[in-house]
């Protein structure tokens, strides 16, 4: 296997001045944050869809899925056909497809048409997101620098998937369902001119060829991997499907991990993984997302089904913990040089440990939101420490040449990640509100099975039982499902805290600055005979 190296040529990206790299930075924050928005922004529309359009059980769950399946499943190609055809090429088309994609969206006649558009966002959000990780890594070439833009970026990216029930209820309250693609059309069209104007070009000056048999490999094994993940979790692993699936995608990984060890030009390079910066940092996200991904739904369920606020009040009262993210990302640019990668990574883990630990200790129905308030921030703050500099230590710790590969690869990891904790988690929740809940004598028969399925079809169910029979039925699911959260954190907060002692360990030797240089010396190291 050879590895090129290159030097800041105008091909590989040279630096740019200051103005146009910082208005670089916006552009790619404007879309990271339109993705991030979209991904859980039909959540809140699904109420009028069923009203309006009356798709199936089925179709529902395909429209709801099918973005995050075809993200998911082409992130690493499309990171690497932008490593070759340049990354900010590769924003413009996106952002150019997924503007096309939201008008149809918006307009779609038939739920089939509306899941097609869905999966076009989902191909072209794949197209965007290694590659605008990329561009920011390379407009920003003093370390210090890039650590602030990539903890700027990954604040906003965290911000905007609680910015998608808020900017949902303030549409849906005015408008009809396609208006929260729609909405996508003007907002890309910026992205698209201010980026031809600002965006730096880059790329790999001498890519090789593309692995077309990995290329497949790489998609079916992804798409197989998430579709059994979540699948399989939500309606039992039972399913033919799912073990077709979950066969299916492991074969395609493990044929794909084979090949990019034997050819020339991977699609992956395995050698990234051998070095500690770079696997303790993609180790250090998959914990973060695999205990904190349940936390949202949890308590988005818990502020609208507890509580009886409105999504939009609900998106609202989520809202100051990806907010403090937003705001707290210069922080880890002050702490790296004082605590070292290392430490504030285990901080940000523990703080999302405690944190989490507190918002399930709080979340009685009685308690009030001003408590709730602190230790959302703290949540908040806790992500960005970790995002921040493990999203820097992944870009600065690759080669530059292959950037947008290594961006896909860690959000890969995180999409899976994802899935896996809200797939486990999830199901602990649920397992645990059923063992909870109590049931009231004499409840109607037609009333007990939805109260076993969730809260909100026991609050629904309790809606229909007239007298105290009903306000003892609400009333018992509530309690059931506060500790479920409770339980829920708990062990969210348990595997935050083993993260933190692991990130001590993977990441104790990474220095608080990464010159460019360092990762081509690295991956010569790990190319050495013996190695």
């Amino acid at each position: 296997m050879t590895h090129h190296t290159t030097k800041h040529t105008a091909a590989a990206g040279t630096p740019a001045a200051p103005a146009r790299r910082w208005a670089a930075l916006a552009v790619c924050c404007l879309a990271a944050m339109l993705l991030g928005i979209d991904n859980s922004v039909l959540n809140y529309a699904v109420p009028s869809l069923l009203r309006e359009m009356g798709p199936s059980g089925t179709e529902i769950l395909w429209i709801s899925d099918i973005y995050g399946f075809a993200m998911g499943g082409l992130l690493v190609v499309m990171g690497n056909l932008g490593d070759r055809l340049g990354r900010k090429r590769m924003i413009l088309l996106g952002a150019a497809a997924f503007g096309v994609a939201s008008l149809f969206t918006a307009y779609a006649p038939t739920p089939e048409a509306l899941i097609a558009g869905r999966a076009l966002l989902g191909v072209a959000g794949a197209a965007m997101v290694p590659s605008t990780l990329s561009v920011v890594r390379h407009a920003f070439t003093d370390p210090k620098e890039r650590t602030t833009a990539i903890g700027i970026s990954s604040g906003i990216g965290a911000a905007s998937f609680a910015l998608g029930p808020v900017v949902g209820g303030l549409l849906l309250d005015h408008f009809w369902w396609g208006s929260v693609f729609l909405i996508n059309v003007p907002l890309m069209a910026v992205v698209l001119v201010a980026g031809v104007l600002v965006l730096p070009e880059s790329r790999n000056p001498r890519p090789g060829r593309l692995d077309w048999i990995g290329v497949p490999l790489s998609v079916v094994g992804v798409l197989g991997a998430i579709y059994a993940i979540k699948t399989g979790f939500r309606d039992g692993a039972d399913h033919a499907p799912v073990w077709i699936a979950a066969a299916v995608g492991t074969a395609a990984l493990l044929l794909f991990a084979r090949r990019q060890v034997r050819v020339e030009e991977p699609l992956i390079d395995l050698r990234l993984f051998r070095n500690p910066a770079f696997s303790g940092a993609v180790g250090s996200n998959l914990v973060m997302i695999f205990a904190s991904s349940t936390l949202s739904l949890a308590f988005s369920l818990y502020f609208q089904v507890v509580r009886g606020w409105s999504p939009f009040t609900a998106g609202l009262a989520l809202l100051p913990g990806p907010l403090a993210a937003a705001f707290a990302a210069p922080l880890a640019t002050a702490l790296i040089p004082r605590l070292g990668r290392a430490r504030v990574v285990a901080l940000g883990l523990v703080l999302l440990a405690v944190s989490t630990a507190a918002l399930g200790r709080l979340s009685a129905p009685g308690t009030s939101y001003a408590e709730l308030l602190a230790p959302l921030v703290v949540n908040g703050a806790g992500i960005i420490l970790i995002v921040s500099v493990t999203n820097d230590t992944i870009l600065a710790s690759a080669p530059r040449e292959r950037t947008g590969a290594a961006a896909a690869v860690s959000e890969t990891a995180m999409e899976m990640g994802g899935s896996l904790g809200i797939a486990i988690l999830g199901s602990l929740l649920g397992a645990v509100y059923r063992d909870a809940l109590v049931l009231p004598a004499g409840l109607p028969a037609g009333a007990a099975g939805p109260a076993r399925e969730s809260v909100g079809g026991a609050v629904e169910a309790a809606a229909r039982v007239p007298g105290a029979d009903g306000a003892a039925l609400a009333a018992a699911a509530k309690d059931a499902f506060c500790h479920s959260i409770q339980v829920t954190t708990v062990v969210g907060a348990v595997l935050l805290a083993l993260g933190a002692v692991a990130a001590l360990y993977t990441l104790r030797g990474v220095p608080a600055e990464i010159p460019d240089s360092e990762a081509e010396e690295d991956m010569r190291s790990l190319s050495a005979p013996g190695r």
